[in-house]
């Protein structure tokens, strides 16, 4: 788990009155959230955050008014390390590795394939900026702690708890990823939401909580598979996971009557006269490394193309200015820990290079409990190899990957699962998922939640009538303000502050992020 960095969460609540433009159902003024502007974040209330609903679209943090709102939004998160691939997400698999080593260009398309992923957040970028903040950074900068510890102090009451752990922050060069593999460890919710799993069904599928077998037939082959890839790999650039790929290569063969999985298809070994060659590469994107300052005009120029092509936008459109503010630029300060992934938490660019070019991009947040997909766009020369659902694979097999070294981080979110409209369930085939109760904010089986989404769009999935939220707020005095430069409860802010009552939109925002939440992120106050 990452504990909180040096600098705290600071944020700017804007509710959620207006209605904006829906990219769903094209309502005018159907799409209806609360939001946010998060000038700094740590990956821990991020995580928290994203728990409870929250979602960021660069520096914009949003959530949806779920009753209210004309397409509900439900938070779907994947169990990687139990994921099994589907037939279609195997015929997608198979697509790329025979374009890979025989150059198939066959562009048909398989009818179960679900449509391109993580296209939401275009219609959030249409709106996150017309809140943009205006503050100045000299105003979010808190004075000396031991000034703010004594404003503090002024409350009796306030019970201010300082944050645990001290991470470095350091800069990140990229990870080259070439063999993930899950380890074979239960998932199991590490943060304040609970989990609801519905019990297995026996004699449906493997059992998962036992160590499968291994023969030593099955060994041999996995150690000469093994020198094979040390071989093909031996002169890769980028920095390699030493440790980490020596687990994932013993682990990539498939076993005894089980079904292949993700690293069965993308770590094989490729022909000596293979057509194409392909590299995933990650790279830290904020702050930005050097390996992202380098290409970032190759990005761009996909993400350019693919809007325009894909998304029928004007070339004006997608600018330069547009790219960085949706997709580069994030609030998540880059922290590492001992016991995280050795690339650190933060937000990413996972590029995927072939024959030497960028052909997609991944943007991804690492967190201390999941890889969280925040958009994907890629060349439209290359559509046919299915990217929007092989990304999505290969971010899957990223998170199996990571939780070698981060145990905890073992979940894949796939941001939100939108029930109303059908083109958007392709999500719900990603499996074993979980979709996020909007009012007890505890995560349910989406198999328990598909009937109940199918007599109302808005549902609480959480059938316990007496259940409420565990992390609520409960005292809104202990609420951390930012004002005047001077960190201060809540109950001391408002003795101080001068004019017009602003306990109603501090009650919504601390209502909305949680006690928890609450306590360690600063509201900025004018």
């Amino acid at each position: 788990m990452a504990a909180g960095g040096g600098s705290p969460s600071i944020v700017e609540f804007f509710g959620g009155e207006d209605g904006y433009r829906c990219g769903y159902c094209r309502s005018d003024t159907g799409n209806i959230s609360h939001g946010m502007w998060a000038h700094s974040m740590t990956v821990q209330d991020y995580q928290d955050l994203i728990d409870r609903g929250w979602r960021r679209s660069g520096k914009y943090v949003y959530k949806p008014i779920m009753n209210q709102t004309c397409c509900p939004q439900y938070t779907i998160r994947c169990r990687a390390l139990h994921f099994q691939a589907s037939k279609s997400h195997k015929k997608v698999l198979k697509k790329m590795l025979k374009f890979i080593s025989k150059g198939d260009v066959s562009k048909v398309a398989s009818e179960e394939e679900p449509m391109d992923s993580h296209i939401e957040d275009v219609a959030t970028c249409d709106f996150a900026y017309k809140s943009e903040s205006q503050v100045s950074q000299s105003d979010l900068t808190p004075l000396a702690v031991d000034q703010a510890e004594r404003v503090e102090n002024e409350d009796e009451d306030s019970g201010e708890t300082k944050e645990e752990g001290n991470v470095q922050k350091v800069e990140s060069d990229s990870v080259q990823i070439r063999a993930d593999k899950d380890t074979p460890v239960p998932a199991e919710p590490s943060h304040s939401a609970k989990a609801v799993h519905a019990p297995p069904k026996p004699g449906k599928g493997a059992d998962l909580s036992k160590p499968p077998c291994r023969k030593a037939k099955d060994i041999r082959k996995e150690r000469k598979l093994q020198k094979l890839l040390q071989n093909q790999m031996g002169t890769a650039e980028g920095s390699q996971l030493q440790g980490d790929q020596t687990f994932l290569l013993q682990n990539s063969k498939p076993k005894t009557n089980q079904p292949k999985n993700i690293e069965d298809f993308v770590f094989v070994p490729l022909p000596d006269d293979a057509q194409h060659k392909l590299e995933v590469r990650v790279v830290r994107s904020s702050p930005p490394s050097s390996q992202f300052k380098a290409t970032f005009q190759e990005s761009y120029q996909v993400y350019k193309r693919y809007q325009m092509v894909i998304h029928k936008d004007p070339p004006d459109k997608p600018s330069i200015n547009q790219f960085t503010r949706f997709l580069c630029d994030s609030p998540l300060e880059a922290e590492h820990a001992p016991n995280g992934p050795e690339c650190g938490y933060g937000s990413f660019h996972q590029q995927y290079w072939l024959d030497g070019k960028i052909i997609a991009v991944g943007v991804i947040d690492i967190l201390p409990y999941c890889v969280s997909s925040v958009y994907l766009y890629y060349d439209p020369d290359f559509s046919f190899l299915s990217l929007g659902v092989y990304s999505a694979l290969r971010e899957i097999a990223f998170t199996r990957q990571l939780c070698v070294k981060a145990p905890d981080l073992c979940f894949y979110y796939m941001g939100f699962y939108i029930h109303s409209c059908p083109k958007m369930r392709y999500k719900g085939q990603y499996r074993p998922s979980d979709l996020l109760c909007p009012e007890t904010y505890v995560w349910t089986p989406i198999e328990q939640c598909l009937p109940l989404l199918e007599r109302s769009k808005y549902s609480r999935f959480n059938q316990d009538g007496k259940a409420v939220d565990e992390g609520r707020l409960k005292e809104l005095g202990r609420v951390r303000v930012l004002h005047k430069r001077t960190v201060m409860p809540y109950s001391v802010y408002k003795k101080r502050r001068k004019g017009p009552s602003d306990e109603a939109s501090v009650q919504q925002y601390a209502s909305l992020v949680g006690q928890t939440c609450s306590e360690r992120m600063l509201l900025f106050r004018s």
